[in-house]
């Protein structure tokens, strides 16, 4: 087990000790693991109903981090996947209770049932008003007498947000719960885990995935789902989740709603953006109305990989209670106005190109050459992947097959005919096309051979492009021979062509260079973070240079024989 910790006992105070040293509006409860808001008496003093909620630690944001004006007034904690003791919730309701009383916000689990429950019961005995209400939101699960019933998830934050907006507006204590618990009964959530989390305590997984596998409906403790299923498209998920809460909650077309997408703990924000755009293009085609849509993560599962969908049906009232202002470190910038449109500016255009003209339809020895190249990296794509895994960042590979495929797209449209407007009609396409370092590098070696060859068109200036590509590419990234780059394949084969000599000695010039940087450590490019690491691996950079100048030089082979 790796975790940034000092030990399993003290990972609940010392992550509250953390919050609240970031946020000094946030105080602590002495000797009970319970965040609160630092001014609680004079909110209660104010009238004001505290809102208080909370469950086992491991769920962060969630509770703590809902703490503030405008949401909860304090929460309780308990050990990871715990649920808090009858004292600590009891000695939390007596600190912040005024005589505007207090309302429980309660996942509906078992053991926060119970000790949130007869936390209430003694407080009620005390003379503090207090009343419950529980989210039950989790529609993976059916309901029923003979079942434990639906589980409180992600949605919880939903009526947190609503809870606290009232009692900040100074609602009445029925008033407040009667909010929440009309926002509880409208929201249905249901989440797909890929990967499983780890409880500090047990040092292992909570539950084992199949490296393809997925486990659908779970809750947020790495309870089993309604079924385990295979992974597919983030696409197929979200309509699956979405199906089954629309079903589940009775929603329709022209009802308004507002989404969350949480993530589970371990799942990148690409991944989440890729789950929103998904849901809205569903609900638009369910004929849902989109009012607000957050995405984060909001209440999580350790570091379980994955995601839930929440929905809530809203009016204009509701809505007033989530755009409320809230001062809560965990509840994201507000969202000002109906949400699910993408505005799409024009690109400025670009300075008319001095090489337009009549767009290229008979193939050439040069078009030919460059679809010879587009194909072999396209072939190539898992091999140099592979290398790049190893010494890079993985993505090379499939930055050139995706150049490939821009350039067979574009290459009828370079026009001109010349042989220099080829040039630079490539460089602009791959500048586009290419992500990280390779665009630039490329683009500039394209528009350096353009020059070249653009003085010169006879076989002297051929033999120079390599050369003079070389030369921009190291002006460009400031790397050199020796550095790990694919400069090591191509200045051989440049300094090689430039001599006199032939494409075949160049390509076996630029293949030696190659072989060459698995015995280096890398100064410049993918390589450089890895040290010594990367020594024993060609650099995948220079491993491309020849493969597309083999495909070159395959290309003006044919040529001549069939010429």
């Amino acid at each position: 087990m790796k975790k940034l910790i000092n030990a399993a006992r003290d990972v609940v105070p010392e992550m509250l000790e953390g919050l609240a040293l970031a946020h000094p509006d946030i105080a602590l409860l002495a000797d009970a693991n319970v965040a609160l808001r630092a001014d609680a008496r004079a909110h209660a003093e104010r009238g004001r109903v505290a809102v208080i909620s909370g469950g086992g630690a491991g769920h962060e944001p969630a509770h703590a981090g809902y703490v503030g004006p405008g949401m909860l007034t304090a929460a309780v904690s308990g050990d990871v996947f715990t649920s808090p003791s009858t004292d600590t919730i009891l000695a939390a309701i007596r600190t912040v209770a005024g005589p505007a009383g207090v309302l429980l916000v309660v996942k509906s689990y078992t053991g926060d049932r119970l000790n949130f429950g007869l936390a209430a019961e003694l407080a009620r005995a005390e003379g503090i008003a207090v009343e419950i209400v529980v989210v039950a939101d989790d529609v993976a699960l059916a309901t029923g007498d003979d079942t434990a019933g639906r589980r409180g998830i992600a949605g919880t934050v939903f009526v947190h947000k609503v809870a606290g907006a009232a009692a900040e507006a100074g609602a009445t204590l029925a008033e407040v719960a009667a909010e929440a618990d009309a926002a509880a009964r409208a929201i249905g959530t249901m989440g797909v885990a890929l990967t499983p989390g780890t409880v500090p305590a047990a040092g292992r997984p909570g539950f084992e995935l199949g490296a393809d596998e997925v486990e659908l409906g779970l809750g947020i403790h790495g309870e089993a789902g309604v079924r385990r299923d295979k992974v597919a498209p983030a696409d197929d998920f979200v309509t699956e989740l979405l199906d089954r809460i629309v079903a589940e909650t009775g929603l329709a077309a022209g009802d308004r709603v507002a989404l969350l997408v949480n993530n589970l703990g371990g799942t990148p924000t690409m991944e989440l953006d890729i789950v929103l755009r998904g849901a809205v293009h569903y609900l638009a085609r369910r004929g849902l109305v989109l009012e607000r849509a957050w995405r984060g993560s909001f209440l999580t599962a350790l570091e379980m990989a994955g995601m839930s969908l929440s929905l809530l049906r809203v009016d204009d009232a509701r809505l007033t209670r989530l755009d409320a202002a809230t001062s809560a470190p965990a509840w994201p910038t507000p969202v000002v106005g109906r949400v699910g449109r993408v505005t799409v500016l024009p690109a400025a255009p670009a300075p008319g190109s001095t090489d337009a003209g009549t767009p290229l339809t008979d193939p050439t020895p040069l078009t030919r050459a460059i679809e010879a190249v587009c194909a072999a990296l396209t072939e190539a794509e898992p091999h140099l992947t592979e290398l790049d895994r190893i010494v890079g960042d993985g993505d090379l590979g499939i930055s050139l097959a995706r150049g490939a495929e821009a350039i067979r797209r574009e290459l009828p449209g370079y026009g001109g005919g010349t042989p220099a407007a080829v040039l630079r009609g490539l460089a602009d396409t791959v500048r586009r096309a290419l992500g990280g370092t390779s665009g630039p590098l490329y683009s500039v070696l394209l528009l350096r051979a353009a020059a070249v060859v653009a003085q010169d068109t006879g076989p002297r200036g051929w033999r120079e492009v390599l050369a003079a590509g070389a030369r921009a590419i190291g002006e460009l990234g400031g790397a050199q021979v020796g550095d790990r780059t694919m400069l090591d394949a191509l200045v051989p084969a440049g300094e090689t062509l430039a001599g006199g000599a032939s494409l075949a000695e160049a390509i076996d010039a630029a293949a030696a260079g190659t072989e060459e940087t698995a015995d280096h450590s890398a100064r410049r490019g993918r390589s450089s973070y890895l040290g010594d690491r990367a020594i024993g691996t060609v650099d995948p950079g220079a491993e491309a240079v020849v493969i597309w100048l083999r495909a070159i030089a395959d290309s003006l082979d044919a040529d001549e024989g069939n010429a």
